[in-house]
């Protein structure tokens, strides 16, 4: 069921609305609509983490690596 919603926005806010709904092949109400519906879900639910991952977390100490260094490295090897 559809309900009529006014709404009180500043001119040219609604004026550029329009202009990008139009470039967008959708109407602002749609616009509007799926805003509403994007902010408004429900949070995803945590997803559980195995036994087998927890007991694999901390196994590699990524602080080691120097990331900018090897990939200096690589592109020096890869461009000699």
């Amino acid at each position: 069921m559809e309900t009529k919603l006014t709404l009180k926005l500043n001119k040219s806010i609604i004026e550029d609305a329009k202009k990008y709904a139009k470039v967008k092949n959708t109407s602002l109400s749609k616009m509007i609509e799926t805003y509403l519906k994007t902010v408004t879900k429900s949070p995803k639910q945590e997803i559980e983490i195995s036994p087998l991952v927890k007991s694999l977390t901390g196994i590699i100490n990524l602080d080691e690596v120097d990331y900018k260094e090897s990939h200096i490295n690589h592109l020096e090897k890869k461009y000699s």
